[in-house]
């Protein structure tokens, strides 16, 4: 056979095969096609009602005694034990003698100065008698109440010119003041509690040399504690100053109040937050630590007719869905507070309305969907 021939032989074959197959497709009924399928989808929901929503902040802060106190030496001397013993932690009620410094030599030189005065004051006492008969009882009965073991009394007062003068002759008044002035000297010798407290540091112990000028160590007031806490800016203008905060803490069990003494007036420019400061109360039952961790939470101002949703129910930060005749609505939104697990909003729904309270993907407005309502109890916000 030819090559022509067959090659033209080839060229049938596949032609009639193709129209073949193309004749048996053309036999083959096409499947109808199946439209999609709708789903409904089944959403977590609560129903709207609009009241007065209390606002707060919460914030961080550690306790501190609001009046430490530095015990600083006026006086030289060596120091000795006083009613407690002066160590780190020791307890103490108010009017007790933490520690004092030997005062031997400033009550002798106190003595010798009362002396000198007892000493005028017999030199003049004659004179008034004759003089002022009327007058030498007072200075008679001040005369006898000056003692050795015991604080002198005021001068009695006189507005007669010529006892002045006596008086002033032989130096009474001079001398006067330099005893009140040697028992003031003495007084510093002692260091009593001023409230009830607890030593915090004590940097020497007894027997040791105290110069003027040294620290002796540092005691609180435990009844009287403060928190001061960091608050954003932007959250000052709704602290309710008329209300209690309450603090609970991680570290120790118990829950505490307290009053804002003071609110800070500059900002920090690092964490553009302000300084507020609370009073602790003394509650029984629950005694503060100094130094303890606490979480605040500070009730801010009410807002009326509003509504408290998480924050995952906000959609490009101004949005919500509802459900509305079994169908996704979008619905706009005002947003008046945001808060760390709750935004409160004030325009955009009613009562009644079931609102989308979960995170939504792939969802358009007008798709179906069922509500599966929240409990108020786990609503969590």
């Amino acid at each position: 056979m030819k090559r022509p021939t067959r090659v033209t032989l080839s060229i049938v074959i596949l032609a009639t095969g193709f129209l073949g197959m193309w004749a048996l497709l053309s036999l083959k009924t096409g499947s109808p096609k199946r439209p999609p399928e709708i789903r409904t989808k089944m959403v977590e929901t609560a129903i709207v009602l609009l009241q007065p929503v209390q606002t707060s902040i919460i914030t961080y802060g550690r306790v501190a005694s609001s009046q430490p106190v530095l015990l600083n030496a006026e006086v030289a001397g060596t120091l000795q034990p006083g009613s407690i013993s002066f160590k780190p932690a020791q307890s103490f009620s108010k009017g007790d003698l933490l520690v004092k410094i030997d005062d031997r030599q400033a009550r002798l030189n106190l003595n010798s100065m009362l002396s000198d005065l007892l000493t005028a004051l017999a030199t003049v006492l004659p004179e008034i008698k004759v003089d002022f008969p009327d007058e030498y009882q007072v200075w008679q009965d001040y005369f006898n109440s000056c003692q050795f073991d015991k604080k002198i009394a005021p001068l009695p007062e006189t507005s007669n010119p010529k006892i002045k003068l006596f008086l002033s002759r032989f130096n009474v008044h001079k001398l006067y003041f330099s005893v009140r002035n040697l028992e003031i000297l003495l007084d510093k010798h002692y260091f009593y509690a001023p409230f009830n407290g607890s030593i915090v540091s004590a940097n020497l112990r007894v027997g040791s040399s105290v110069r003027v000028g040294t620290l002796l160590g540092e005691i609180i007031n435990l009844e009287q504690m403060e928190v001061a806490m960091p608050v954003e800016a932007k959250d000052i203008r709704w602290i309710d100053r008329q209300q209690l905060i309450t603090f609970t803490s991680t570290e120790i069990p118990g829950k505490w109040t307290g009053n804002i003494t003071r609110i800070g007036s500059d900002i920090d420019t690092r964490s553009q937050t302000v300084q507020i400061h609370v009073s602790m109360n003394n509650e029984p039952g629950a005694a503060l630590l100094n130094g303890t961790f606490l979480e605040a939470r500070i009730p801010g101002h009410r807002i009326d007719n509003a509504y408290a949703i998480p924050p995952k129910a906000i959609y490009e930060d101004k949005y919500v869905y509802l459900i509305t005749d079994g169908k996704l609505k979008r619905s706009p939104v005002t947003i008046v507070r945001r808060e760390p697990n709750r935004i409160i909003i004030d325009d955009g729904i009613m009562d009644g309305d079931t609102l989308v309270v979960e995170i939504m993907q792939g969802v358009a407005p007008g798709m179906p969907a069922s509500a599966r309502t929240m409990s108020t109890e786990n609503r969590g916000y």
